[in-house]
């Protein structure tokens, strides 16, 4: 196993979250701290959209100049990555639920979408790389721990949580897009309509037969926001069942 590197040195953001860089050297304001910057600039996140987050647009929310700011946070980048964390609060309470890999991980999906769309800010995050924050880094050890015991490599684990964070994500942004364009008035799109307009039987056999039963209209059950969400995770679980079941001796 590889040694640690002594000289890496963290990405500011991540200097800040893992208690590398102290805060407020040049002489902080009583009053103002960094968990009270990121607590503004996610108000502001979920009111307006990550694009009305800056550094201003936070100063005045907190009531403090933007130089103020600059004591603790250096610039808008270092916010989003403590905003990522903050986001993911409350980790380090988490408990998977159940006794196999299938209800553990299922709990875990769950979870992460349900966070997902208390901040649905997250949707509109730069993901240039991999979430290195600490509860991100948290999040993800509770996720190894659900597959703990399957005899899946590591390599197959990580690339399972991969698989439904990314879909959580996906998943999460179509359902914000979809909000956004029903705020700003777009009109709805009837899509079995348009399929059964444009759709001929002879060309198209089959989606002629989904456009005519009903099914692209078939909303799930009742009252779900996640019931797409759902289904899909179960198709991933399946998957995941054989792969485990492959790596049985």
């Amino acid at each position: 196993m590889a040694e640690p590197d002594d000289q890496t040195v963290l990405p500011p953001g991540l200097d800040l979250l893992w208690g590398r860089r102290e805060v407020g050297r040049r002489g902080p304001k009583p009053g103002l701290n960094v968990d009270a910057i990121v607590a503004a600039a996610i108000d502001i996140a979920n009111a307006e959209g990550l694009a009305a987050v800056s550094m201003a647009r936070v100063a005045k929310a907190v009531g403090f100049t933007t130089m103020s700011l600059y004591r603790y946070v250096t610039n808008k980048d270092e916010l989003l990555q403590l905003m990522w964390n903050a986001s993911a609060d409350g980790v380090m309470e988490f408990e998977l639920v159940g006794d196999t890999a299938r209800t553990r991980l299922r709990s875990w999906a769950m979870a992460q979408r349900e966070a997902i769309a208390r901040n649905i800010w997250i949707v509109q995050m730069p993901m240039a790389t991999p979430p290195l924050a600490p509860n991100s880094l948290r999040w993800m050890e509770v996720g190894l721990e659900a597959l703990d015991g399957t005899g899946l490599d590591d390599g197959d684990k990580m690339r399972i949580l991969g698989l439904i964070s990314s879909h959580a994500l996906i998943d999460a942004r179509m359902a914000y897009d979809a909000q956004q364009a029903m705020g700003a008035g777009a009109t709805p799109v009837d899509y079995t309509a348009i399929l059964r307009e444009v759709v001929e039987e002879e060309r198209f056999p089959q989606l002629h037969r989904v456009a005519w039963s009903g099914a692209a209209d078939d909303p799930g059950p009742g009252g779900d926001p996640f019931a797409e969400y759902r289904f899909d995770l179960e198709v991933m679980l399946d998957g995941i069942e054989v792969l485990i079941e492959r790596a049985r001796p």
